[in-house]
């Protein structure tokens, strides 16, 4: 049996970090999550290195997932990236430029696919095209996708099990995984990884934020 796909915790709603992030990650320091995450905006700097270095100093993987689509924003959410030291750098369309500064600074990128709009983001495009990008990305050298799955305007479990079976990547579906039947598809595909944010902060599973994030991580490993 391929290994449970891994929870990324985003400490973020509606696609923005939350202000109280630093809290809520203190409260959840001991949780079975072993990779946490957030955006790059709202919070300052100094704050966001400060939540990298908390992630790193309990033993977790720090990541930042940058909703933009120019070269010009993705390689400002690169540098943030590099200057606050994260492992790896989800978001941002694929951009040479933006690559080289993740090589440089020794992060994993995983850039994402498709049309993607606004924030909240919301994905178009067929799925064949979105497999093909993904693929010119695997020829780059990228460390993985970032799959706007159930923010896709289509058929969305048909999109993230093709992608995850057809890319020879690592794939995380990463957005409005809401509820146990979302859970369920998740497991029946087995990505690397998927994020869940808006949902613990909107209280979508049993108990406290920790007690969600638990909950989550006992579930994918049942």
């Amino acid at each position: 049996m391929a290994d449970s796909a891994e929870l990324i915790v985003m400490l973020t709603h509606n696609d923005l970090t939350v202000s109280n992030a630093e809290e809520i990650f203190l409260q959840c320091k001991s949780s079975k999550a072993r990779y946490w995450g957030f955006k790059e905006a709202p919070l300052p700097m100094d704050q966001m290195r400060n939540l990298v270095s908390l992630f790193h100093e309990c033993g977790k993987v720090a990541v930042l997932e940058v909703v933009s689509y120019s070269e010009e924003e993705g390689i400002e959410g690169a540098n943030i990236a590099a200057a606050i030291g994260v492992d790896i750098l989800m978001g941002t369309k694929y951009f040479a430029s933006i690559h080289n500064i993740c090589i440089h600074y020794n992060i994993k990128y995983m850039p994402f696919v498709g049309d993607i709009v606004g924030r909240p983001s919301v994905l178009k495009g067929s799925v064949a095209s979105m497999i093909q990008e993904a693929q010119e990305c695997r020829a780059n050298g990228v460390d993985g996708i970032d799959l706007l799955g159930y923010r896709y305007e289509g058929d969305a479990y048909r999109l993230i099990q093709e992608l995850v079976q057809t890319v020879d990547l690592p794939v995380c579906v990463a957005g409005s995984i809401d509820g146990f039947e979302r859970l369920d598809q998740i497991k029946s595909v087995s990505p690397w990884a998927f994020t869940i944010g808006s949902a613990f902060f909107e209280c979508r599973f049993p108990g406290s934020f920790l007690q969600q994030v638990n909950t989550v991580v006992e579930y994918m490993n049942q």
